[in-house]
């Protein structure tokens, strides 16, 4: 049995990893220095779950992928000018801050109201993808929020695999404790996967599939909603980067024990 979904994919932006973060407090609180001047890409893994969605929806006939993105217009529009080729989608912007130092909770319900405003949703259609983690807003935790806020009780995290059987239910592969993989069965929508990294490559860029999404993209983001995050009640003591550490010993001619017995000593350090 063929069913159609309506694919919600929350994903947001982060600066590219090959940049040095600096961060830094301001008036308005902490921040990244020179925040806005680096150049930004689509969170890793909500990339991931958008491919999924994609290709669920490739695979599914009727079906539809929504992506909904909190951060910068600006900011927005670079990043979107690249993952519009990649595969079709439908943009729903929230012209707001894409910091990592951004409370989960107003995170999660703007994005859910967001989600509710889409015309035409269908709770009996609707999953809701995302990243299991995320590169700035890493508290694991805005996603299932999310899932809450929409009343969505069957909710899975740490996915590597969604397969769909004959009879319309939702074959899962999730990541447990101990490095092992959990499956699980979903009788259908609505549900909510936070994804790994899943089993799909990167897309190839497709000018064509590019040209049909900018023709949606940039109207969205013309009309993004303005979304302000007081951040009420939350504080933060100090921001700084992580201090390395680096002790380098070179031994001649030392067992493997030896050198075992040595490394487990520094640990217990």
């Amino acid at each position: 049995m063929s069913t159609a979904y309506q694919i919600v994919v929350c994903g947001s932006l982060v600066p590219d990893p090959l940049q040095t973060l600096e961060p830094v407090t301001g008036p308005g609180g902490p921040a990244l220095k020179n925040e806005m001047m680096l150049p930004a890409v689509l969170d890793p893994w909500a990339a991931h779950a958008l491919y999924e969605a994609a290709n669920l929806a490739r695979l599914t006939p009727g079906s539809k992928v929504w992506l909904v993105s909190l951060g910068p217009k600006a900011k927005l529009q670079q990043v979107m000018m690249t993952v519009a080729q990649k595969v079709p989608f439908e943009l729903v912007a929230l012209d707001g801050p894409a910091s990592g130092f951004t409370e989960a909770a107003e995170v999660a319900a703007v994005l859910a109201e967001a989600i509710q405003a889409i015309p035409g949703l269908d709770r009996s259609k609707l999953l809701v993808f995302g990243g299991w983690e995320s590169a700035s807003r890493g508290a694991g935790a805005t996603l299932s929020m999310v899932g809450e806020r929409l009343g969505i009780l069957d909710q899975f995290q740490g996915v590597d695999q969604l397969k769909v059987g004959a009879d319309g239910t939702l074959e899962i592969l999730e990541r447990i404790e101990g490095g092992r993989h959990q499956l699980s069965r979903c009788a259908g929508p609505p549900a909510l996967l936070g994804w790994a990294t899943g089993h799909l490559p990167e897309p190839k860029n497709n000018p064509q599939v590019g040209m049909t999404n900018m023709r949606t993209v940039m109207p969205a983001l013309q009309r993004a909603k303005a979304v302000k995050l007081a951040g009420e009640g939350l504080t933060f003591a100090s921001v700084a980067l992580p201090k390395q550490l680096r002790e380098t010993k070179i031994v001649k001619d030392a067992s493997p024990d030896d050198i075992a017995k040595e490394v487990v000593a520094w640990i217990k350090q």
